[in-house]
């Protein structure tokens, strides 16, 4: 079934939009349209939190409350989606929610602006979990900035709500909210609007048979990076297929030899995943971005934007991964050390989409990963590195290294790893080893880093690796 309406719950009804602009954030809808004016604008970008709503999403019959950025998000993704927003949890009888007393209880506003965002992602936080451990409370709020508060009010505010009945009502609510949604589900999505085309498919085949017909369009995914040109950079996106419809590349699969990734599998699902096979990945993945930009960012977002400071990318590289492509005639594999050509440009052609990425196993090696940037969390990197090694009898017989930030693409330290290969870890190899990535890199300078400063974090990180390794622990500098 097709339809140019986009349909979504709020306020326990369904709404409907007809043709709606392609390329209208989801926020400008909410203060303009709905009239809601809570949910603010700070930075357009997905940086700063206070655009935060919560999304809910049905999967097998349990919604899913996902905080994301509306600044970055274009009004027809939230087709098929339940829309909450900060004026939303006060109840009919006027109460504030837990979540809202307890920023009351524990003075966690004082400008107000960011305050909203902060709810929005704590509300999310308390529907998902059941216990608010110190990590858990930081990572729900660290896209979320406050310049005036400080975050240790708002942090006990969140502890708080350990000692609070979980039962609000949305809660009270929640069945007549999943037959609401359960009738909007499973629509395709085709809207022309002047001269914008926006395609929201549900099965790969449409996919195919869309991209046929539409060979240049562009094709979103989280969005994350794409939909900056429009709030930043301020222009049009005349074609858009969003892929995220698509359950059918939503899926990770694990055959003992690699795990696979579908295209459209957020990150904040593949973190929790991948954690059991590489620690260091998660942790990367938790500074990658926040809990809003991880529930709707994906793997194969990041590989097709191909920036080199993305952080997945050395990670993946390190780890041999694979990217699997499909388009209308054929399928091919492509390992992803061969996948990136120059600055943003990759071997994806056009007609083609990124189906699922193949992360091989190595439970034999040492994987570490580690990231450098101005800010701990939701920031981009100056440098990035990865590091996966197979130690026998303390000569290293299997070694891959990669970097971000280092060079126009995210790429392999050949040289330095020839150098590492069939060596012993001495303090004497890996000083050669540090010096042979003058070799790999010629770093430029920029905002986030000069060539010189990224150089000599690279060489750290080499040496700062093989200490963990030998020493069996784990290296903090304390600042």
């Amino acid at each position: 079934m097709t339809s140019s309406v986009i349909k979504f719950v709020h306020e326990d009804q369904i709404i409907e939009v007809k043709n709606p602009d392609p390329n209208e954030t989801l926020l400008n809808y909410i203060r303009t349209k709905l009239k809601k004016t809570g949910t603010k604008e700070g930075c357009a970008e997905g940086g700063c939190g206070a655009c935060t709503v919560v999304l809910g999403e049905l999967k097998n019959d349990k919604i899913n409350y996902n905080a994301v950025n509306s600044c970055i998000m274009f009004l027809p993704t939230l087709q098929g989606k339940q829309l909450i927003l900060v004026e939303d949890l006060i109840s009919k009888s006027g109460s504030l929610h837990p979540v809202q007393q307890a920023m009351v209880n524990y003075h966690g506003s004082q400008c107000g602006f960011c305050t909203p965002g902060f709810v929005m992602s704590l509300f999310s936080m308390f529907k998902n979990h059941t216990r608010f451990k110190d990590n858990l409370i930081k990572d729900s709020i660290a896209g979320n900035l406050c310049r005036c508060t400080g975050y240790k009010p708002i942090i006990k505010a969140a502890k708080s709500l350990n000692s609070k009945n979980k039962i609000d009502h949305f809660t009270q609510n929640k069945q007549n909210t999943i037959s609401l949604l359960k009738k909007i589900k499973d629509e395709s999505i085709v809207i022309y609007k002047k001269d914008k085309r926006y395609f929201a498919p549900r099965y790969i085949q449409e996919l195919k048979k869309i991209l046929k017909k539409n060979i240049n369009s562009h094709l979103l995914s989280g969005g994350t990076d794409l939909s900056l040109v429009v709030t930043k950079e301020r222009k049009d996106i005349n074609s858009i297929i969003y892929m995220n419809s698509i359950n059918e590349l939503n899926y990770i699969i694990n055959n003992n030899k690699y795990i696979e990734v579908g295209a459209t599998t957020p990150l904040i699902d593949f973190e929790s995943y991948i954690e059991k096979y590489y620690p260091d990945f998660t942790a990367i993945l938790k500074r990658y971005g926040s809990v809003q930009i991880r529930n709707v960012a994906t793997v194969a977002g990041n590989i097709a934007t191909a920036s080199p400071i993305g952080d997945t990318l050395p990670l993946l590289l390190s780890l041999d991964a694979k990217v699997v492509l499909k388009s209308i005639k054929k399928n091919r594999i492509i390992p992803l050390n061969d996948f990136f050509i120059d600055y943003r440009k990759t071997k994806l052609k056009k007609g083609q989409f990124i189906d699922s990425i193949r992360i091989p196993l190595f439970p034999k090696n040492i994987f570490k990963a580690y990231k450098v940037s101005k800010r701990f969390d939701d920031d981009i990197s100056s440098v990035c590195a990865s590091f996966n090694i197979e130690v026998i009898n303390k000569k290293i017989k299997n070694i891959r290294i990669a970097y971000g930030g280092m060079a126009s693409i995210p790429k392999r330290a050949k040289y330095c790893e020839k150098i590492l290969l069939n060596s012993p870890i001495t303090e004497q190899i890996i000083n050669e080893a540090q010096e042979s990535l003058k070799k790999d890199f010629k770093p430029i300078s920029d905002m986030r880093a000069g060539r010189q400063y990224r150089m000599e974090v690279a060489k750290n990180l080499l040496q700062k690796c093989f200490l963990e390794i030998t020493q069996k622990k784990l290296i903090r500098v304390n600042n």
